[in-house]
């Protein structure tokens, strides 16, 4: 699964660690592929005994094969991460010299012990989200709802349906998680309006609150599971409801994944 946004700040790292840690929570091998250069989401799972990253995985003359540049988290056993570097920054622009097309999915056809793969994109639309999508079987999409939420999604859901008839025509879109929710904000339920209404079938039930817990779990370098807080079970819950959705929805190879959103 492709975690992606079409701009910073949005919360994509936090929904790609808050479905690793519900992952974990229930057991399920899980991989989280750091291609964002920032390396976020890389720095919270603190992978121990980081050999190879993503750059050298994507290298066009002799890569690295994955098996050999995961590293298990500082989370446990059960999730293990191919980091995220800053030069992976130069394979994002093709004038650069990226990776070879697809480079994501030749990576990841030999990876076999893993229940779940999710996919960190960069927060754009560029070359290496679009190999992820090449790579991927669902694209979930992470807003805000702010005035930009509509052309972002919208943006971000033209993406996929490109990847999916050029490339890849197993890739379906998993839904739109709405990030970072105030109800008492009368912007906040506009946008959501919006949204629903453009999207009904694909805004994910529950919308996912502000809550404090998320960016403190983060900074403490642990899955907002086993924060000690009721904001954080409050996420928790809802991290776990929203993996058994796409995880049951893919199985079933359903799609849309959701109908509708309660406030």
């Amino acid at each position: 699964m492709s975690v992606l946004s079409l701009k910073g700040g949005v919360g994509k790292t936090s929904v790609t660690l808050g479905l690793a840690g519900a992952a974990a929570a229930q057991k399920l091998r899980c991989v989280v592929v750091d291609l964002d250069p920032q390396g976020n989401a890389t720095t919270v799972l603190a992978p121990d005994g980081v050999r190879f990253t993503a750059n050298d995985v994507l290298t066009g003359d002799r890569p690295v094969a994955i098996g050999d540049a995961l590293a298990v988290s500082g989370w446990g056993e059960p999730v293990r991460v191919l980091a995220g570097e800053p030069a992976l920054e130069r394979r994002n622009n093709p004038a650069d010299g990226p990776p070879g097309r697809h480079h994501v999915r030749a990576a990841l056809a030999g990876l076999r012990d893993a229940d779940l793969v999710l996919i960190d994109c960069p927060p754009s639309l560029a070359e290496l989200t679009r190999n992820a999508l090449a790579a991927s079987d669902t694209a979930l999409v992470v807003t805000e709802p702010t005035a930009f939420a509509l052309a972002g999604a919208q943006q971000a859901l033209d993406a996929v349906d490109a990847v999916r008839s050029a490339h890849n025509l197993r890739l379906r879109p998993a839904g739109i998680v709405v990030n970072r929710f105030r109800a008492g904000a009368a912007e906040h339920r506009y946008r959501l309006d919006e949204l629903i209404a453009a999207y009904r079938d694909l805004v994910i039930d529950p919308v996912l609150p502000e809550r404090s817990a998320i960016s403190r779990a983060q900074g403490a370098g642990v899955p907002v599971q086993r924060w000690p807080s009721p904001g954080a079970r409050e996420v928790g819950r809802i991290f776990a409801g929203y993996l058994t959705l796409l995880l049951s929805a893919s199985r079933a190879g359903a799609g849309p994944f959701s109908k509708g959103v309660s406030r």
